[in-house]
């Protein structure tokens, strides 16, 4: 039995390190494309959904902080499966929005460009190294290693969270300068 939970935790371990080196991965190809494929004027309305989709999630993961203290272990699951699921989603999203639309500069001067430059820069980076830990929360908390889950959720939750709050500032700092 222990050999088989053994196996089984080296099959999803090497599962998530594939996928979180592969949704990053597959994410920056399909970013790079420069000929766009052009799937309707309404993919021009996806960054306004991804700030709700972000928005969403970072509200679901401060819900689900605020029910795990409380012990409420089902309404934790449940809303942090949501979070998930949005994050999916986003996504998704995100990758529709690049494939067919050309990216939009940033036209603000002053203090304000280094500053959403950080935010973005942060915001991409930690973006790609949340996944892995995400996975990795989200397959422990769902095979009952609640030990191992807690100790990944100390880095991923604090990284999910800054990623989804910089993902809305940077939406309403680049929104002015978005072509309709």
């Amino acid at each position: 039995m222990v050999t088989l939970q053994i196996e089984q935790n080296k099959k999803y371990n090497r599962l998530i390190n594939i996928l979180a080196i592969a949704i990053p991965a597959v994410v920056a190809l399909l970013l790079g494309i420069r000929q766009k494929i052009d799937l309707g004027t309404w993919t021009t309305y996806l960054p306004h959904i991804n700030a709700i989709i972000n928005s969403m999630t970072a509200i679901l993961l401060l819900a689900g902080l605020y029910f795990i203290k409380q012990k409420n272990v089902s309404a934790h699951r449940t809303t942090m499966l949501l979070a998930f699921t949005l994050g999916s989603l986003f996504l998704v999203s995100y990758v529709l929005y690049h494939l067919s639309n050309e990216s939009t500069p940033f036209g603000g001067q002053g203090m304000v460009r280094p500053v959403y430059y950080f935010l973005l820069v942060s915001h991409i980076i930690l973006s790609v190294v949340v996944v892995w830990f995400v996975l990795r929360a989200v397959y422990f908390a769902l095979s009952g290693q609640i030990t191992k889950h807690k100790a990944v959720v100390r880095w991923a939750y604090p990284i999910w969270l800054y990623v989804s709050i910089t993902g809305v500032v940077v939406y309403f700092m680049i929104a002015p300068y978005y072509q309709h």
